[in-house]
Formats: C-alpha cells, sequence, structure tokens
C-alpha cells in the first residue's frame, strides 16, 4: 500500500468521522427543538388585548355614550391598549348591537349596552336576528334612571293625584315619550296597567322633542330619562313624581320610587358592556377586572361626570349583569304582550 492510499484512506475515514459528528449534532438540534414544541403552543395567541378595544355605541352620541365613557377613557389604563367608542346608530340600536354579535368573539369589540339596545328592540322588532343571549355581558357600569313628569303648572303634586284624575277621566291624559316601543315608552304602559289608568301616547322622534312637547303643554306627562329632564327639573321647569327605579337617585334624593309608593314594577336602566357570544370566559374576566380597577381608582372622578346627567356608578360582574338583562327581558317581552 503507497502512501497516496494510506492518506486516502485517512481522509475518508476523517470525514465519516466528521459526518458522523455533523449528523449526532442535527439530531440534537431536531428533538431540542421539537421538545420546545412541546412545551411551548405552536403560534401561541399573543397576550390579550393585543390591540385597541372598540366598543361599538348603537345610538348616535348624547345617552349612552355619556354613561359609559367615564369608564371606557380610564380602563386603558389597565388594559395596556386604548379603549374607544364607535358610534352606530340606527333601527333603535339594532345596527350596531347586531353588527356586534356577528363579531369575531375576541373581546377586541364590544357593545355598549342597555336595556333598549339589546333587550327591547328585539322583542318589538320581529326582523332583528339577535337577542340579549347573543352576547357575554361583561359589567354593568352605571344607572340611568327612568321618570314619570309633569309641568310646573301642572295641578298634581304627587303621583297619586295624577292616577285618581287620570281614573276618573279615562283617556284624558296624553302622555309622550321619545319614541313608540322604546324603554320609556313601554315602562309607561307597564306603569298604567298595574296602576289601572288609561293613558294615550304621543311619541316624538327623540327626548329633545318630547320634553319641547311637555313643556308646551301640547301633553300632560312625560315618561322620559332623568338625563333628558334633569336640568328642566332642577330649574323648576318640569316636576318628577315618581322614579322607576329600585332605589331614589343620588341626584334626585326627594323623588320616590314606585316601589316605595306601592306599585311592583321597577325598570332600572343600567348601562354597560358585553361582547359577542362565544367569547372565552378569561377575557371577560380580563375586561371586569379593568372595570372594577377603573371604579376603584377612579370613582369620585366618574361619579362627576355621571352626576351630569343624573345617572351613577352601577357595577354589576358579569353573571349578576346577566341576570339582569334576563329580567330586564321578561318585564318588557310582558310589556310588549299587553300592547298586542
Amino acid at each position: 500500500m503507497n502512501f497516496f492510499n494510506v492518506h486516502f484512506m485517512r481522509c475518508n475515514g476523517d470525514a465519516l468521522v466528521l459526518h458522523q459528528r455533523i449528523f449526532r449534532s442535527l439530531c440534537l438540534l431536531v428533538i431540542t427543538a421539537y421538545t420546545g414544541l412541546l412545551s411551548f403552543p405552536v403560534n401561541a395567541a399573543d397576550p390579550f388585548p393585543s390591540k385597541p378595544i372598540q366598543i361599538v355605541i348603537p345610538f348616535a352620541p348624547g345617552d349612552t355614550d355619556n354613561m359609559i365613557r367615564p369608564f371606557a377613557d380610564r380602563m386603558a389604563e389597565f388594559l395596556g391598549q386604548p379603549v374607544v367608542l364607535n358610534f352606530k346608530p340606527g333601527a333603535g340600536g339594532g345596527i350596531g348591537a347586531g353588527a356586534v354579535a356577528l363579531s369575531k368573539p375576541d373581546g377586541l369589540t364590544l357593545v355598549g349596552t342597555s336595556p333598549g339596545s339589546i333587550v327591547v328592540v328585539p322583542l318589538a322588532n320581529k326582523e332583528i336576528k339577535y337577542s340579549f343571549e347573543s352576547f357575554e355581558p361583561i359589567a354593568s357600569l352605571s344607572e340611568g334612571g327612568m321618570m314619570l313628569v309633569v309641568g310646573k303648572n301642572a295641578p298634581w303634586k304627587t303621583l297619586k293625584e295624577l292616577v285618581d284624575y287620570s281614573k276618573a277621566n279615562p283617556g284624558v291624559i296624553n302622555y309622550t315619550t321619545s319614541g313608540a316601543m322604546g324603554i320609556t315608552h313601554l315602562l309607561a304602559e307597564i306603569f298604567s296597567k298595574e296602576a289601572g289608568v288609561k293613558w294615550t301616547h304621543i311619541p316624538e322622534k327623540g327626548s329633545g322633542p318630547a320634553i319641547t312637547s311637555l313643556l308646551g303643554g301640547h301633553v300632560q306627562l312625560s315618561s322620559a330619562a332623568v338625563g333628558a329632564v334633569q336640568p328642566q327639573v332642577e330649574s323648576g321647569a318640569l316636576r318628577p313624581l315618581a322614579v322607576f327605579s329600585l332605589q331614589r337617585l343620588k341626584s334626585l334624593p326627594d323623588v320616590p320610587t314606585l316601589r316605595e309608593l306601592g306599585y311592583k314594577i321597577a325598570g332600572p336602566a343600567y348601562y354597560g358592556i358585553s361582547a359577542p357570544k362565544g367569547t372565552p370566559k378569561e377575557v371577560i374576566d380580563q375586561i371586569y377586572s379593568a372595570a372594577q380597577k377603573t371604579v376603584e381608582k377612579y370613582n369620585s372622578q366618574i361619579s362627576g361626570n355621571l352626576k351630569l346627567f343624573g345617572a351613577e356608578i352601577k357595577l354589576l360582574n358579569p353573571v349578576d349583569y346577566k341576570q339582569y338583562l334576563k329580567d330586564q327581558n321578561t318585564l318588557f317581552s310582558d310589556g310588549i304582550k299587553g300592547l298586542n
């Protein structure tokens, strides 16, 4: 065997050893990578929230947004992402709420909820394809009261006097609301049925025209949101007779509730946020936790914001808020049946 043959064999042997070492290293890398894949999920989701959260307000600016904005603007601090309001009005709240019901259940698209948008609208409009059960309630945030109110020159100083007059003069009393089949309309109809009186409904297109009609003496009574009539109540132009809330409102401590006056009806208007059905529980809990922390840290500031609209903080957790919406669905379902 000559030198070249020996050298060739050595080179081949060194190459074989080198190849074996490379192969073992590659195997080790594959095993390590595979072990890592077992430890960490493939395409692990980004921590929630990974993007800004939008709260769809299904009405024009001026009501629901006033009840939610004081919370939303501050919740961003505890969520790590901006929380923005997106207005999608129409169909009494049905367009915006319907869009959210069909949204991806990832917690990034929520709806500003009230009994009107997710309870009354689908009950009153059979063309609406969602119900209150199409959403995952997250939190009730605030309470905006509803009331029965008359003009300052009305002869009735109390609700009892108005009821007694109405019974003696059936059909004489005309009352107005912000619109047919809305919360204020249905609450008035449910009350009149319980009280045994007959009133004539004169609906308007919004709270402003309804207040103008009452101030002008075109009707004798209005069923209205407290926030809409509070300036006139404070100025003495309108006289409140009773509120539909479970307890007296802080903004109107001298106005009795209907429950106090012996009636069963109570229609507290809680405003909150809900997510599409199927949103993970951990996401719901995280958003509620942010709302809870916001209320704890900014209670006085939020209370001051809401007081301007005759409202107050009403924080309910997902379970309690869901029960509230269920109770409201029963109340207004019975009320609508009574109109048919």
